[in-house]
């Protein structure tokens, strides 16, 4: 087990880098989408951990992103897994209204479009063995037991998500060397085990990460509206071992997401951002568009479950990328999206860390 206490949070923050392999305590989030090994091993090369958002890429896709990180990087760098959701409840009427609500937004959807099957599971566990990243973390539940043992056995650590103090409880009682506690601050999906309770359950960082360091006995890593040395100091004085940052590394070249996404962060504040489930079916932080908006509104169909709604709403997102039409298109967003630079991700690396030094001293 990782020891997660030390005598200061600067001490227990660099120690448990050096238990990790890396040399600063700065891990970029895993975004499915949004973590190209170009930006994996710059954010590695600088002394943090690459991340690879795995839920919708097949083995083999899995095994050539790593091989592509490993080509640019010998730093560490972590493969992230959804559990899998039980099947969705689907209602062919709810599913028309909801696509006749799409037709105007873009391409329209067809009812077969709605079958998205995701990748197989066990393969995507099998090939996460295989590559051997230093960590394989967990959204959206806890691994089997059998995978718990397999990474066990190959001395891969094992990273849980949690936005509860339960589900951090119940992370740790089945393995966990890590807990990721994520505020509801954070952009993109929610890590909640129970997806009905994503968004009745939302629980701020700053109260969130005390509460779960207290409940449980190993280390803690905090994700969500972390930014700028300022949250990063924060984030250890409150109990994190380190720190996880996904929205603050997207205005980076490395990210490669389309322009459009990347002006649009540097002037989204905190209120410009919701939770929706209008892109996949479960709820995550969106910068508010006009499609986030209108399929807000209170005459606008609920959106399928997912990953229904995102079989519906595919073609509206590679249209709106190919066009480079932010209004449409899903840019997750955390909130604290006004804090990301357009700088190289190695040089806010560093910088992220040198304030938080000064602040920690």
């Amino acid at each position: 087990m990782i020891p997660g206490n030390s005598r200061s949070p600067l001490a227990r923050a660099e120690e448990f880098a050096s238990r990790l392999g890396t040399r600063l305590p700065v891990f970029l989030a895993p975004m499915a989408g949004a973590c190209p090994p170009s930006l994996s091993a710059a954010v590695a090369d600088a002394g943090g951990m690459g991340a690879c958002g795995a839920v919708l890429m097949k083995a083999d896709a899995i095994a050539a992103w790593a091989e592509e990180f490993r080509q640019q990087s010998d730093g560490p760098f972590q493969v992230n897994l959804w559990i899998p959701d039980p099947a969705p409840v689907r209602d062919e009427k709810a599913e028309e209204r909801q696509r006749d609500f799409l037709s105007s937004w873009g391409p329209a959807a067809t009812a077969e479009m709605g079958d998205a099957v995701l990748p197989d599971f066990q393969a995507q566990c099998e090939a996460i063995l295989a590559v051997r990243p230093v960590a394989v973390s967990s959204i959206m539940g806890i691994f089997p037991p059998d995978f718990v043992a397999e990474m066990k056995s190959r001395d891969i650590f094992w990273l849980a998500t949690a936005t509860t103090v339960p589900e951090a409880r119940a992370a740790e009682a089945a393995g966990a060397d890590v807990i990721v506690a994520q505020g509801m601050e954070a952009g993109g999906h929610r890590g909640a085990f129970d997806a009905a309770k994503a968004e009745t359950e939302s629980i701020g960082l700053i109260a969130l990460l005390p509460q779960i360091c207290d409940a449980v006995s190993v280390p803690v890593i905090a994700a969500g509206g972390i930014a700028d040395g300022r949250g990063v100091a924060a984030a250890l004085i409150l109990g994190a071992s380190a720190v996880q940052i996904g929205t603050g590394f997207l205005r980076a070249p490395e990210a490669k997401i389309p322009s459009a996404y990347r002006e649009r962060l540097g002037r989204t504040e905190a209120q410009d951002t919701r939770l929706t489930r209008a892109f996949s079916g479960r709820a995550g932080r969106s910068v508010r568009t006009h499609y986030v908006e209108a399929a807000a509104a209170a005459d606008a169909p609920p959106p399928a479950p997912y990953p229904v709604q995102r079989g519906f709403t595919r073609l509206m997102r590679e249209e709106a990328v190919r066009s480079n039409d932010p209004e449409r298109m899903q840019m997750w967003a955390g909130q604290a999206a006004r804090f990301a630079r357009p700088e190289r991700a190695g040089v806010i690396v560093q910088e992220l860390w040198g304030d938080a030094r000064q602040y920690l001293r």
